[in-house]
């Protein structure tokens, strides 16, 4: 990790000298958040529960120039390891290139900082076809290596925003801080539209790739979702729709011995969508303003849609509050339903601190 973080703030210093009259002072943050999750049967009888630390990041990011920027950040909840590292160029709103290690331009709501989600984690669709806890069994928290250019373009005469925002990246498909494995880059991209009304998105975004874990597990990683937001800051609902095609190989022995394997490959489908609504209710003192979110969600994941009945639904109801600006407590319920099996519960609650 201390290499990979060198390496990158060597290269910024080398090709992209420090204007000290534009420079900027670097700026430290970062959140920490401990969990507490209990698990129940079908007769809400007690599994299992545990506190732990979900995250603890810490993040250092400033301007080298004023259209140089750079971040690094750090978790620390098991053992130090490297979140972001990266430098951005901003030629202009329609035009930008990040180089380094970032989250990947794929759905809605990976985006959002974890603190921000309205219950305690993303969802499972998101993690499965994402990159948190892929499907395929590479990569994590969502992220890759590569190079990104973003921009928004058609901005909106009066407004503050634009019609139109763009992410477009290679990447080297295997996860953070994780070389290469094979002959090809993954294409990442999303696409978002914001018809004429600036609290409402339209979005799209496609993934395009190839993975290599074992001898069987390797082979496609094709993703594709759509979906819609809109939050006014108060009102927020959310829905969108993941699928996926993973490849994997199968193997068999045509030869009487059985020493000369025959590979085949093969794909399977993986599909999910979610959605979730919540008010902010606001109350206290001006400059002092609690909010209190009640949540409702639903969600759908199938890992293999040849397999009947093999997917889980989740519904969830939760309580996101605010008593402060930095302070965030999550509570959440969630009743687990698979299509073939028996229900089971589950409560967790989250307390996150920002800084």
């Amino acid at each position: 990790m201390k290499r990979n973080l060198l390496l990158i703030i060597g290269l910024v210093c080398i090709l992209f000298p420090m204007n000290l009259k534009a420079q900027e002072g670097p700026k430290i943050s970062g959140f920490v958040q401990g969990l507490y999750q209990a698990n129940f049967n079908e007769d809400f009888k007690l599994n299992d529960n545990t506190l732990r630390m979900r995250r603890v990041r810490m993040s250092v990011e400033g301007k080298l120039t004023p259209k140089l920027s750079y971040k690094i950040q750090g978790d620390f909840s098991r053992s130090p390891m490297l979140v972001d590292a990266f430098v951005k160029y901003k030629a202009c709103n329609e035009f930008a290139i990040q180089v380094g290690q970032f989250k990947t331009p794929f759905t809605l709501e990976s985006p959002i900082n974890p603190v921000n989600l309205e219950i305690f984690d993303y969802g499972e669709s998101v993690q499965k076809l994402v990159g948190y806890g892929d499907v395929c069994g590479v990569g994590g928290l969502g992220r890759d290596l590569g190079i990104m250019a973003t921009g928004n373009l058609f901005p909106v005469e009066g407004k503050d925003f634009s019609l139109v925002t763009y992410s477009l990246g290679v990447f080297n498909g295997n996860g953070p801080t994780t070389t290469d494995n094979n002959n090809r880059k993954d294409i990442v991209g999303r696409l978002e539209v914001r018809p004429m009304l600036k609290d409402l998105t339209l979005s799209a975004s496609y993934y395009n790739g190839a993975y290599l874990k074992d001898e069987l597990n390797q082979g496609k990683r094709d993703r594709w979702s759509a979906g819609a937001q809109y939050n006014d800051g108060d009102l927020l609902i959310r829905a969108e729709y993941l699928n996926g095609t993973t490849g994997y190989r199968t193997v068999s022995y045509n030869d009487p011995e059985g020493l000369t394997p025959v590979y085949t490959d093969e794909v399977f489908q993986s599909n999910g969508y979610y959605a979730v609504a919540g008010y902010n209710f606001k109350f206290g003192k001006e400059g002092k303003v609690q909010k209190l979110m009640p949540v409702l969600r639903y969600e759908h994941f199938t890992k293999d849609a040849s397999i009947e009945n093999g997917g889980t639904n989740w519904y969830t109801v939760g309580i996101n509050y605010w008593p402060v600006k930095s302070l965030n407590f999550k509570l959440d319920y969630s009743l687990v339903q698979k299509e073939t099996g028996t229900n089971s519960h589950r409560v967790v609650g989250i307390l996150s601190y920002k800084f």
